[in-house]
């Protein structure tokens, strides 16, 4: 049979499904699976959680598209006063968008604005996105940015700590190092706009940054008076454990990106600022044809019901250290598995051969009915990113699928 799909995307899986609830898929021929991809960590509240599903359907009935420019519909205040008394620090003033790659453009815009300056520091292993700015800002694999050259200049890639070595203080001071040498020799503070750092590393393999490195770039960008922008729009809305990685690593962001989480689903995007930098965006230098959909300011404020709901939160932690808990255990059988690592429900097992990964993740599909993604620049990680509502039984059903497609790579 033809098809008239674009070959571009990377498949996971050829699974075609006709439908999701909660963890789980079901395909078109009636078989189950459990899904620890989750729309790579985007259906934080599970497939069709029914007061998202509710939220949509009830304001579809309203409005589908009131246009942000022409209307002002009445979600967008009450989304941005909820994100106000979720987000770190004093951020209290926010931008909609559709997708992390357009949250994260808007960012360096903001603060090339703000700053007057044009250059833009990243990190080691991140990832930013792929359109032509947020490629040039990736670092995690060439493949996403192979073929694509010339990308936009202006983008400088400071060291990242080797999650692997044994001394992390040693690491912390020679990235650090690293960063200062770039300050010395390639973008002078005065030539940098912003630094812009994932506090977990998504795609470059799940990577927690330190708490001493983290705030070095921070204390940096304070001497400086260059932004910092953490880019959450992977590890942020629950998927950490709070609301936002940066919460449990001691700093504030001047600007923050979220996305996937957000909306359970739906395509929404928000970037977070001061209202004191945002008044130094100049009207109509940024915007968009769909930031701010009605349906997906219902689908936000409905998966932030959700998730302030008592005790979910809590079940992030729990079934988070329940699931290391259980790889650690595996680990401590398996040579091949090197580490464990990660926040809350954002957890990477990591293997010495990325061909092992692959049949792991191939046996967990085909034996375990167990959905599961790789990551990092060498594809040696095995991400877990179940859907925030995952029970302990859930965890307990995928570590053993997990288990068997260890010790029968072996």
């Amino acid at each position: 049979m033809s098809s008239h799909l674009s070959k571009v995307w990377f498949k996971v899986t050829d699974l075609q499904v006709a439908s999701g609830r909660g963890c789980r898929v079901t395909t078109i021929d009636g078989t189950e699976y459990l899904d620890f991809a989750a729309g790579i960590a985007v259906n934080s509240t599970g497939h069709s959680h029914p007061k998202v599903v509710e939220a949509i359907a009830t304001q579809a009935g309203r409005f589908i598209h009131a246009q942000a420019n022409v209307f002002t519909h009445d979600l967008l205040e009450p989304l941005a006063a909820r994100l106000a008394e979720l987000a770190p620090g004093d951020i209290d003033t926010f931008f909609f968008a559709n997708s992390g790659a357009e949250i994260t453009e808007a960012s360096v815009k903001l603060a090339k604005q703000v700053t007057g300056r044009p250059n833009v520091i990243v990190f080691g292993g991140s990832f930013h996105g792929r359109t032509h700015l947020t490629m040039a800002m990736t670092t995690s694999k060439t493949v996403y940015r192979s073929g694509h050259a010339p990308l936009p200049s202006g983008i400088f890639v400071a060291p990242f700590p080797d999650p692997l070595a044994a001394d992390e203080d040693t690491q912390v001071a020679a990235a650090l190092a690293g960063l200062d040498h770039l300050l010395a020799t390639m973008t002078a503070p005065s030539e940098t706009a912003a630094m812009i750092l994932e506090p977990v590393l998504g795609e470059g393999g799940y990577i927690v940054a330190p708490p001493a490195f983290i705030a070095g770039v921070v204390e940096r960008c304070r001497r400086h008076d260059i932004l910092f922008i953490a880019d959450e729009v992977q590890s942020g809305f629950g998927r950490t454990g709070t609301m936002f990685a940066v919460e449990q690593l001691g700093v504030e962001p001047d600007v923050i990106c979220m996305a996937k989480g957000i909306a359970s689903g739906f395509p929404f995007a928000a970037l977070g600022t001061r209202r004191a930098l945002d008044d130094r965006w100049p009207t109509g230098s940024h915007g968009g044809t769909y930031g701010g959909n009605p349906m997906g300011c219902a689908a936000a404020l409905a998966t932030i019901d959700v998730m302030t709901a008592p005790g979910f939160l809590e079940n992030v932690r729990d079934r988070g250290d329940q699931l290391r808990d259980g790889l650690r255990q595996l680990q401590a059988q398996h040579d091949g598995l090197r580490q464990v690592r990660g926040l809350g429900l954002m957890v990477a097992s990591v293997f010495d051969d990325p061909a092992r990964v692959s049949a792991v993740a191939q046996h967990c599909l085909r034996d375990g009915r167990l959905i599961l993604m790789s990551a990092g620049t060498a594809g040696t990680a095995l991400r877990w990113m179940p859907p925030l509502v995952v029970t302990a039984a859930e965890i307990d059903e995928a570590l053993h699928a997990f288990g068997a497609a260890v010790k029968a790579t072996a």
